[in-house]
């Protein structure tokens, strides 16, 4: 039999484990439960073929875990200023992987409840099948946006979000209300007008999708839009009004670590990319999609001294590292010679 637990003594062990926010989310009544089928049904995910795997139980928490009666939702402020260097990146992916620190978290939270009460969990991040934001939003931490993102009224859009399916009754916390108004500031900027009417996004046009999850070459039409960003995008959180409070990250996992210049880094060989980037988000990634995103950026903002590098690329045994290096050279080439014309 599963002994009380006070929902203040939940909330104050996640504070002490370094979480921001807790609130407690009844898995029942799903906001969105038809959002994802029509998403799906559409395309709108692109390759992520992961996505229509679990569709059911992506909606209905219960389906995962059957004698679920509360979740406990938990925030991370990621929050990085960028560094002052060539090539931008997700918050996100500045530092350390974010999925490490949640994982050995949650555990912890897990280890607590478990320990206190005898209750069942189960834990939740981005890599489970539940629906983190629509959750979030039922448990009161925020609202899902025009930009589809979760926002949280101190900490913005900053958030990494993830927590336990539990067979704890716990006292559920009032749904999140949607504050957005009629600011629409996310959709005009983003660059590829992925987001393509309130609340609602195609993938296959949004940048965080094409330099992160997207396995072959970028479509060309995308190419210039993408401008300095090497892996991820967060031009529609940059501009929400909500972020103006953002503080940045207690947590020293989540700092940025240096990097050298995006031509240095072309010159990399495999092994150099893994040691640089093993246990941070861009390792996922792989080599040769790092080199298409550098050539992509370079091919944008490049200068005639990062040509040779470029020109170097173009000589991989890629087919798709030398396409882009390709498409970069010529870029940069052209920049180059209106440069010596003026």
């Amino acid at each position: 039999m599963e002994a009380p637990l006070a929902k203040q003594a939940i909330v104050g062990e996640a504070l002490r484990l370094g979480f921001d926010v807790c609130r407690i989310a009844d898995p029942t009544s799903p906001k969105y439960a038809g959002y994802l089928k029509d998403w799906l049904a559409n395309g709108r995910h692109g390759n992520m073929e992961w996505m229509e795997k679990n569709v059911e139980a992506r909606q209905f928490p219960q389906m995962l875990m059957p004698e679920c009666r509360s979740a406990i939702f938990l925030g991370k402020n990621y929050f990085q200023p960028h560094p002052d260097r060539r090539g931008r990146m997700a918050k996100y992916a500045l530092g350390g992987d974010y999925h490490d620190w949640m994982k050995h978290k949650l555990a912890s939270m897990e280890d607590f409840i478990v320990k206190e009460t005898g209750a069942r969990c189960r834990k939740f991040s981005d890599t489970s099948a539940v629906l983190e934001k629509p959750l979030g939003e039922q448990a009161g931490v925020g609202w899902q946006a025009k930009n589809t993102m979760l926002i949280h009224e101190k900490f913005g859009n900053w958030l990494l979000l993830g927590g336990l399916l539990t067979s704890l009754d716990l006292e559920h916390d009032e749904p999140g209300t949607d504050r957005c108004g009629s600011c629409s500031r996310c959709i005009t900027a983003c660059p590829t007008q992925a987001i393509t009417a309130p609340y609602q996004l195609d993938a296959r046009r949004c940048i965080a999708y094409l330099t992160i999850e997207h396995q072959g070459p970028i479509p060309e039409e995308f190419r210039e839009a993408i401008g300095d960003r090497v892996f991820g995008c967060d031009e529609c959180l940059d501009v929400c009004p909500w972020n103006r409070w953002a503080v940045q990250s207690r947590e020293a996992h989540f700092a940025a670590r240096s990097l050298p210049d995006l031509r240095d880094m072309l010159a990399w060989t495999d092994a150099e990319f893994r040691t640089a980037f093993r246990g941070t988000p861009v390792f996922r990634l792989k080599h040769a999609r790092w080199l298409r995103n550098l050539c992509t950026v370079l091919g944008n903002i490049g200068t005639c001294e990062d040509l040779p590098a470029i020109r170097q690329a173009a000589t991989s045994p890629d087919p798709m590292v030398r396409e882009h290096a390709e498409w970069a050279v010529s870029r940069v080439q052209a920049r180059c010679a209106g440069e010596n014309q003026e």
